[in-house]
């Protein structure tokens, strides 16, 4: 080795030894005729110091680093002299006086600083991404990524949980986005698809005798993207045989405060983990994933507004809308610009606009509010609705009229908003709920037939069983979500485990015999050979981690992220291929597509 120590692990019990270490220049300081710098390596940071009168040659040598610069030192550590110490670093009492020094390899000026936090732009960053990663800061998320997934095996192992990999090529089959499919050169015409989940091959598994398995797996999504998804992403993946919905949720709230005390301790965790149904959950929040760490909830008011001479509130419930609303405390001094930023967020959000109403007094009165709808209540009104929302002398009601989607998608939008402006969200609580008795199914206009709530496998309620023939909009499935801090982390259900029953589900969502079979007939005929009842859950770590970390993008924890239109900056992908290798594969392209790529190639 080129070391004897990391240098983030020595400490005063290391004072008098002499070390080897070996890392990159972090940063660099001269003053009094010696030159400090800090060293960093994965482990963390030292100060180590060129003194002349110590080694004149490796003074020298100090004069010619800048940062980035990898070398190569030998030295003494000492205590730092008194009132020198450093309690921002672990390291902090400690530095090493330089005797040898080496330059191993000096570097080019990186494009964007390595040792300051500040904002990088994505494309710099994705680019270079070998020196982002430098950044101690993004080093430790992925630090905190390996130690996370570490523990889960360990706390899984324990629980008698076997891990079993499934194939990365498998065959598309509907799962709620587009697959990304792979050409096969041996079977011309025909395609793999990289998998979304290995939902199918989870509940074969199950068949197989295996009633405990878990996978730390990648999947794949040619989905549009945003900051809380990639086109590839790692999830917990983890079905159980004979049990029911009580025993994965508890299960997973052992995982998830133990993870929590064990990798990261200095967060809270919200225990026990709330429960709601899916109903309460939008009626409460506007939204099946609410950030628990806040109140804000939203509030009908539609059986008062249907009283008002308020136009914009009665045209909407007379064409079987809803007005809904948020309380938020102390803000009914927002000026004009502040309300119309909010005005623009709600019709950003779907609505035809916003309702507000200012509590300027200290008592409900028509004259000490301001508000365009005043005029149009009664004092018995206002009072109903201040009642409504518990209204303190100096807040402000936010009021949606619309239709209850739109409502509730504004209003959650709002309540978001309203929160990170009044820093209502603890940073260092983690609000974990699980989000349970959702409809089996909803029906899409668009497509003009039902589709699965969650998935096509999962089992509906036993209660509602008769109702799939009769009424399916009442059919509750026995699914379930983990959300925490407004992001949804995971979904799961109790699968069907009978073929009858799953021939009857395909056939509500519009599939026939032959599709059936082409789509889904292994699990088909796998579920007539004594499946046993069986549920999972799949957990998307790069959220989960993404969290633990305080960041606010997912691709902070992942070393290797892509862009928004799902591109590889580093390596410059997706790129044009040979085209000898479309015909092996019996591709071809567009002809504009050709022409564009392939200008040699003869046109046909």
């Amino acid at each position: 080795m080129l070391k004897t120590h990391s240098c983030g692990e020595l400490r005063k019990e290391h004072v008098s030894q002499e070390a080897t270490l070996a890392g990159w220049v972090h940063r660099r300081r001269d003053h009094g005729g010696m030159a400090f710098i800090d060293l960093r390596d994965t482990d963390g940071l030292v100060q180590i110091v060129f003194n002349p009168q110590v080694s004149q040659a490796a003074y020298h040598i100090a004069g010619s680093l800048r940062n980035e610069y990898v070398i190569q030192i030998t030295g003494e550590i000492v205590p730092r002299p008194k009132g020198t110490e450093n309690s921002k670093l672990a390291t902090g009492d400690i530095e090493v006086i330089v005797k040898k020094a080496v330059i191993l390899n000096p570097s080019e000026t990186p494009p964007f600083y390595i040792n300051e936090d500040v904002e990088v732009e994505e494309s710099l960053c994705l680019k270079n991404r070998y020196l982002y990663l430098r950044r101690p800061r993004v080093r430790d998320n992925i630090i905190l990524r390996h130690r996370a997934v570490k523990f889960i095996r360990a706390f899984l192992d324990a629980k008698r949980f076997i891990e079993i990999e499934t194939p990365v090529l498998i065959k598309s089959t509907p799962e709620g986005a587009r697959d990304y499919l792979v050409p096969s050169r041996l079977n011309p015409g025909k395609f793999y698809a990289l998998p979304q989940s290995p939902q199918q091959l989870k509940q074969i598994l199950m068949v197989a005798g295996f009633e405990r398995y878990f996978q730390i797996a990648r999947c794949f999504r040619d989905e549009d993207l945003r900051a809380d998804r990639q086109p590839e992403f790692t999830q917990l993946d983890l079905e159980m045989s004979f049990v029911e919905e009580e025993d994965i949720l508890q299960l997973m709230e052992e995982l998830f405060t133990s993870l929590v005390e064990i990798v990261k301790p200095e967060m809270r965790v919200l225990k026990p983990f709330p429960r709601l149904s899916y109903k309460e959950a939008t009626e409460r929040y506007g939204t099946d994933k609410p950030d628990m760490r806040f109140g804000l909830e939203l509030k009908d008011i539609s059986d008062i507004a249907a009283q008002t001479n308020f136009d914009i509130f009665r045209s909407v419930i007379e064409k079987g809308g809803n007005v809904k609303g948020i309380c938020v405390p102390g803000c009914g001094h927002y000026s004009r610009h502040q309300l119309d930023g909010l005005i623009n967020l709600a019709e950003a959000s779907g609505a035809k606009g916003l309702t507000t109403i200012a509590f300027t007094g200290e008592s409900v009165a028509l004259d000490k509010v301001k508000s365009a709808a005043a005029k149009y209540l009664t004092q018995v009104q206002l009072e109903n609705i201040a009642a409504r929302f518990e209204v303190k002398p100096g807040d402000l009601l936010l009021i949606i009229a619309d239709n209850l989607d739109v409502t509730n998608r504004a209003l959650d939008e709002l309540r978001r908003e309203m929160a990170r402006r009044l820093s209502l969200a603890d940073a260092k609580l983690l609000a974990f709920t699980f989000i349970v008795d959702f409809p089996l199914l909803e029906w899409s206009g668009m497509a003009d037939r039902w589709e699965a709530m969650h998935h096509p496998f999962t089992a509906p309620l036993e209660e509602d069983m008769l109702l799939l023939d009769t009424e399916p909009a009442k059919v509750h499935g026995r699914h379930y979500d983990i959300v925490c801090n407004g992001y949804e982390l995971g979904s799961g259900s109790i699968r069907v485990h009978k073929r009858q029953l799953q021939e009857k589900i395909f056939e509500l969502l519009g599939y026939s015999q032959e599709e059936m079979e082409s789509r889904f007939g292994c699990l088909l005929r796998a579920l007539e050979y004594g499946a046993p009842p069986h549920g999972g859950i799949a957990i998307g770590l790069d959220r989960l981690l993404m969290l633990l970390a305080g960041e606010q993008r997912i691709r902070e924890v992942i070393a290797f992220p892509k862009n928004q239109n799902a591109a590889d900056l580093m390596f410059d992908s997706p790129s044009y291929v040979d085209k000898t290798q479309l015909d092996e594969l019996n591709l071809k392209l567009k002809h504009e597509i050709l022409r564009e790529v392939y200008p040699s190639e003869p046109k046909h």
